[in-house]
């Protein structure tokens, strides 16, 4: 009995400390993504045709349905204020020209190992709308996706049915995800790095607009939202989060700068979270669940 009351004592310190904020700060933008922000993202009249050019309509995907779904732990209010808090360099500008560069280098760099691994995350991808219909016959991989980022790392056990606690919770999380994804896109239509640049062969091309980068916010938000839950393993989320935006850049279909933007927009996301009694409650008992059945 000591040990029960030793054990609810320490989950309820950690709801305790994980109600109201974030256990971890952003890290500061580094790498090629930090360089590439030093450069002048204004229009350049030398490229000024590259302005005129916007995602094509005649690509627009079934994704724009996502523009009339309501989000689930946000506001409608902080959907807006957040889909106005990015905005891209111009087309034209010297900064998309050197990320242009530097998508045409990392394509000339391809190995075999690194495409099969970017397109095998290329394919990973939880659809809220699919979870609405068990009849739907991706409806188990559906679930399967939802769970990528915890199975990846802690084992084929961590999936929707031994967590429903954290099926919920992700669930949620995703379902603003792809309405905070499509607002964004949809609001700007920034063309994919192939409509400015005809060297580049992408690996798949996407019927959607490319900023910001969808794959991005889920792999960030997630990151966020299991680094809650199992804090120890933070830094093995946050790793596996970065390796999937550099997937995008790898593919030739994102510029660094729609996954720079995503991963900001993925963090400020958590921030409203905390102030939201349904997702804390939600993850308090994502939390206990996991402390239980971890055997931790």
């Amino acid at each position: 009995m000591k040990k029960y009351y030793a054990f609810l004592f320490l989950v309820l310190l950690r709801f305790s400390n994980s109600n109201g904020q974030s256990k971890f700060n952003l890290a500061p933008v580094s790498d090629h993504y930090k360089a590439l922000q030093s450069i002048s993202n204004m229009p350049n009249q030398q490229r000024a045709w590259m302005d005129t050019i916007k995602y094509p309509p005649a690509e627009y995907g079934t994704s724009i349905v996502y523009l009339i779904v309501k989000p689930y732990y946000l506001s409608d209010a902080q959907v807006k204020e957040l889909s106005e808090s990015v905005r891209f360099p111009a087309n034209s500008s010297d900064q998309v020209r050197k990320e242009l560069d530097y998508l045409l280098e990392l394509q000339n760099k391809r190995t075999p190992e690194q495409i099969k691994r970017v397109e095998f995350l290329g394919d990973i991808g939880y659809w809220p709308s699919v979870n609405m219909v068990p009849s739907h016959t991706s409806y188990a991989h559906n679930l399967q996706d939802l769970f990528f980022e915890g199975r990846e790392l802690l084992g084929d056990n961590v999936n929707s049915k031994n967590f429903p606690k954290i099926s919920k919770l992700l669930q949620g999380v995703m379902q603003d995800m792809r309405i905070m994804e499509f607002t964004i896109k949809y609001k700007l239509l920034r063309p994919r790095p192939y409509h400015l640049e005809p060297m580049l062969k992408p690996l798949t091309k996407i019927n959607s607009p490319s900023f910001a980068s969808g794959h991005t916010l889920w792999a960030f938000i997630q990151a966020y939202t299991w680094s809650e839950i199992v804090p120890e393993k933070q830094p093995q989320f946050i790793a596996l989060a970065e390796e999937i935006r550099r997937s995008r850049e790898i593919m030739g279909i994102h510029y660094p700068s729609d996954n720079e933007a995503s991963r900001q927009v993925a963090y400020k996301m958590l921030q409203y979270y905390f102030q939201n009694a349904a997702f804390n409650k939600d993850l308090r008992e994502a939390i206990l669940e996991w402390k239980k059945q971890s055997g931790e």
